[in-house]
């Protein structure tokens, strides 16, 4: 699936949903479902800077797509970086750098989150493209 194919997806789930408490509840059970991240990940070098909670991101370059994987102490933020993890692994390093994250407008993500949360979430999107250049650039 392409990248907005999967944004797509990830809004019109979250339509089903009229109040924000059950949209939380998804985002924690979305947290619940990530997929654990292997304990050698968990060290400083892999904590994503900015963030209140700890996140931990990890990402390899496998057959052209970046795979990402992650874990964080928050469940909340477990959430969180579950979407962008579903959203823009098993993508080319060329589609994560272009990419418009248009569904965290069109979900009302930014705008329910606390500005902590919220930087944090740029954090993530930040840290996940400065892993797409690496591996852009490592192939050059």
């Amino acid at each position: 699936m392409t990248i907005n194919e999967i944004q797509d997806e990830i809004i019109q789930n979250f339509s089903v949903f009229d109040d924000w408490m059950d949209k939380y509840e998804y985002l924690i059970d979305l947290g619940k479902n990530l997929n654990s991240l292997d304990d050698k990940f968990h060290t400083n070098q892999n904590l994503i800077d900015g963030c209140q909670s700890k996140v931990w991101l990890n990402a390899e370059l496998i057959n052209e797509k970046i795979v990402f994987s992650a874990d964080s102490d928050a469940i909340i933020t477990k959430g969180i970086v579950s979407l962008l993890i579903k959203v823009l692994s098993d993508q080319s390093p060329e589609d994560i750098l272009s990419a418009d994250l248009y569904f965290i407008e069109k979900t009302g993500l930014q705008q329910h989150l606390s500005p902590t949360r919220s930087n944090g979430l740029l954090s993530m999107i930040k840290q996940m493209r400065y892993y797409a250049l690496a591996f852009q650039n490592k192939r050059k």
